[in-house]
């Protein structure tokens, strides 16, 4: 079983973004990073979120590509913009006082809510920038594209072909992996012990190592690492 990479998967499609070069979009998201950090505030967020967006949709994330990238972010975007509203609020109006806890007033707790909207937003912003790359950009022409950075290195003794060979198994590998813990975590529930780390775990390692053997013996069959 193969599972769906959390990095994304290309979506083969005729757009703007997806004839751009690879070391353009990578710049680019560089630049919007950047652009993120460097500004602050809930109107730089919002202008934020709607550029990653409309980036996304350009790229062909719709409906379930789109549901998987947020549901996703939710599961940590939920916690921690509880955790930054209410830090921001009893930082701005609240903590212990003499008569014992004071509770941030209600500007303090708008406040609160304004900064973590900015830094939930600002992270999604971003995801939403990088899965724009990764759905408009063929793994190939990545991996392309790196070779190509690293060559002026090879008078260093860097080999361009080995890196982007190391990051297209690393690439084509966690698919596999997440599969395999999927597998693993169904096996250990159909003999009732989903809750024995050791049932999950050990199966896991153990199946991930032999994973790795053969694929080092497949690299090792066609002579690739033996110079």
């Amino acid at each position: 079983m193969i599972s769906a990479s959390p990095l994304g998967e290309y979506i083969a499609r005729q757009s703007p973004l997806h004839r751009l070069r690879p070391g353009a979009k990578l710049l680019g998201l560089f630049a919007f990073a950047i652009a993120i950090m460097a500004t602050g505030g809930p109107l730089f967020t919002t202008g934020g979120l709607v550029i990653g967006v409309v980036l996304a949709a350009l790229a062909g994330l719709r409906g379930r590509e789109f549901w998987r990238v947020s549901r996703r972010f939710a599961l940590i975007a939920v916690p921690l913009l509880l955790f930054t509203s209410t830090s921001a609020a009893f930082a701005r109006d609240g903590g212990w006082g003499a008569s014992g806890l004071i509770v941030p007033s209600a500007d303090a707790w708008a406040a609160g809510f304004a900064r973590g909207y900015s830094v939930i937003g600002d992270l999604f912003a971003l995801i939403l920038a990088a899965s724009t790359v990764t759905a408009s950009t063929a793994v190939d022409d990545m991996l392309d594209t790196i070779t190509w950075l690293i060559g002026p290195l090879r008078r260093f003794g860097a080999k361009p072909e080995r890196v982007a060979l190391a990051f297209s198994l690393v690439i084509r590998a966690i698919p596999s992996i997440l599969g395999i813990a999927h597998e693993t975590a169904a096996a250990a529930r159909a003999r009732g012990l989903e809750r024995d780390p050791r049932a999950r775990v050990v199966p896991l390692v153990l199946r991930t190592v032999a994973h790795a053997q053969l694929t080092g013996e497949a690299l090792a069959a066609r002579g690739i690492g033996e110079e």
